[in-house]
C-alpha cells in the first residue's frame, strides 16, 4: 500500500527571504497523491531529498530585501538622509519567522502553496514503507536527537543552554519505541550511514558555527512536530495497526512547548548580525539534505 507524503514546516512557524535553488539542488516529493491517503495541504519540514550537490554557496541562495525611506526623524540619522532601510521577510515577527519563510520557499510547489521549486523530473511517487525501513529511520533518527541533546547539554556556545529541557525532546522516547519493537521480535539495526554522517556534522559544526546549529535545531525539531507527527501517523495505519509511537507524543501541550522555544531562538538570534542571520538562513538547504535522507530510509529494503 502505498503513501503520499508532502514536506515542510507549515503550522511551525511562518516568512523569511526569498530562497532561489540552484538548477543542481532539487527537493522531492516524498510520495505521489493517493485520494484515500492525502498528505496535501501539509508541510512537513523535510525537503532537499534528491540534492544532487552538498553546497550551498550563494548561487543556490539568495536573501532578497524590501527596502523604504523613512521622512521622519532627526535630520542626522540614516532614514533623513534618504537612504534606504533593509527589510527581510518575516523580519517584523521575529527571525523564526524568517526561517519558516525559507524553509517554506525551499519546498515544490505541491507540497505548499508556499513552496517555489518545481517537482522533480523522477519524483519518488508512490512509497510503500516497511518495518525495516521505518526501524532504520528512527534508530537515525535517535542518533541526530542524541547529538543535538548532547550538544545543548555542553553548551559549548552559552546560547545553546536555552534549549535545554525544552520538552520537544526526542531521544528518551525513540528509546521507548525501540524497546518495544525488541519486544515484538524485530531486530534493532545499528545506526546507519544517514544518521551517523549527519551526527557528526552536527558536532563539528556546532563547536564553531553556532547560527547553523540553530539552524539545523530548528528545522528538525518542529519539523518533526508539525509534518513528521502527520507521517508517524499513517505509517502507524499501514505498518503498525495504528499504534501511535511514543517518538510522536509530548509530555505538555505542544503548542505551549513550541511557543516558548520559538521565544528563546527569537532571543539567540537578537544577538546576531544581519550576516550571521542571512548564515544561518543559507543553512536551510544544507538541513533539508540531512533530515531529508533519513526520512527516506522508511521504504528501505530488508
Amino acid at each position: 500500500m502505498a503513501m503520499e507524503l508532502g514536506l515542510g514546516l507549515k503550522g511551525a512557524a511562518a516568512p523569511v527571504p526569498a530562497v532561489a535553488a540552484s538548477k543542481n539542488v532539487s527537493s522531492a516529493t516524498l510520495w505521489s497523491r493517493i485520494p484515500s491517503l492525502k498528505f496535501s495541504g501539509r508541510g512537513l519540514g523535510f525537503g532537499g531529498l534528491e540534492t544532487a550537490s552538498t553546497s550551498t554557496s550563494s548561487s543556490s541562495f539568495v536573501v532578497r530585501a524590501s527596502s523604504s525611506t523613512t521622512e521622519k526623524g532627526d535630520k542626522n540619522t540614516t532614514a533623513e538622509k534618504g537612504e534606504k532601510k533593509v527589510r527581510y521577510p518575516g523580519e517584523n515577527k521575529g527571525f523564526v519567522e524568517e526561517m519558516r519563510f525559507v524553509a517554506m520557499k525551499l519546498h515544490t510547489k505541491d507540497q505548499s502553496k508556499e513552496g517555489e521549486k518545481e517537482a522533480d523530473v523522477q519524483p519518488v511517487g508512490k512509497w510503500e514503507p516497511t518495518i525495516a525501513g521505518y526501524l532504520k529511520f528512527l534508530v537515525d533518527s535517535k542518533i541526530v536527537y542524541d547529538t543535538m541533546e548532547a550538544i545543548v547539554a555542553k553548551a559549548a556556545h552559552p546560547s545553546y543552554e536555552r534549549f535545554r529541557n525544552t520538552g520537544l525532546e526526542r531521544s528518551a522516547k525513540l528509546a521507548k519505541d525501540l524497546e518495544w519493537f525488541a519486544s515484538q521480535g524485530h531486530g534493532i539495526p545499528e545506526p546507519g550511514v544517514q544518521g551517523t554522517t549527519y551526527a557528526k556534522y552536527l558536532t563539528e559544526m556546532s563547536e564553531t558555527d553556532p547560527p547553523a546549529f540553530i539552524c539545523h535545531f530548528y528545522n528538525v525539531y518542529f519539523a518533526h512536530s508539525a509534518g513528521g507527527k502527520f507521517i508517524g501517523k499513517k505509517v502507524a495505519e499501514m505498518l503498525l495497526d495504528g499504534r501511535e509511537l511514543e517518538f510522536y507524543k509530548w509530555d505538555g501541550e505542544l503548542p505551549q512547548l513550541l511557543s516558548a522555544v520559538k521565544d528563546d531562538l527569537n532571543k539567540v538570534a537578537e544577538e546576531w548580525t544581519r550576516e550571521q542571520k542571512n548564515h544561518c538562513l543559507k543553512e536551510t538547504e544544507t538541513s533539508f539534505k540531512y533530515s531529508g535522507k533519513i526520512l527516506r530510509l522508511i521504504i528501505a529494503a530488508e
